[in-house]
């Protein structure tokens, strides 16, 4: 299953955060589409990815595909 999230001009911190909680709520495997416009997001989502362990699978700023790791 794919969601979406558009999370406009939301900074690294807030951006993170929300992120964390979106993921959380995604089945392992599934993935989620974020528009993040931040200029800091793509350094902010690979790190974070790197650092939670989920995949990056797709970053051609401003969109992003996040797959939830398994557990």
């Amino acid at each position: 299953m794919e969601e979406r999230w558009d999370a406009g001009e939301t900074g690294c911190g807030q951006l993170v955060f929300e992120l964390r909680l979106r993921v959380n709520g995604l089945k392992p495997g599934d993935r989620l589409e974020v528009i993040a416009r931040d200029p800091g997001a793509p350094t902010d989502l690979p790190a974070w990815c790197r650092m939670t362990g989920h995949t990056l699978l797709s970053a051609q700023h401003p969109v992003y595909v996040i797959e939830r790791r398994s557990d």
